[in-house]
C-alpha cells in the first residue's frame, strides 16, 4: 500500500478518549507540571489577541461600507 491510498478522512479525524490520555500525559512528561500553566496562559494570550484583530477588521470593514454609502 503506497501513501497516495492512504483515506484522507484518517489523517483529519479528531482524536478519540484513550488518544487524549497520551496526549495530555506526553504533555506532561514534556513541560512539566509548572509549566503548563504558563503554556496554557499564553496559550490564551493568543486566542485573545486574535479574537481582538478579527473584531478590529469586521469594524474596519464595516466602517469602510458605511462611510462608502454615506458618500454615495
Amino acid at each position: 500500500m503506497s501513501l497516495l491510498t492512504i483515506n484522507t478522512q484518517l489523517l483529519l479525524s479528531m482524536p478519540s478518549g484513550g488518544e487524549w490520555l497520551w496526549i495530555i500525559l506526553a504533555v506532561i512528561i514534556l513541560f512539566g507540571g509548572k509549566k503548563i500553566p504558563e503554556l496554557a496562559r499564553g496559550i490564551g494570550k493568543g486566542i485573545r489577541e486574535f479574537n481582538d484583530a478579527k473584531t478590529g477588521v469586521k469594524n474596519e470593514i464595516e466602517a469602510g461600507i458605511k462611510e462608502k454609502e454615506t458618500k454615495a
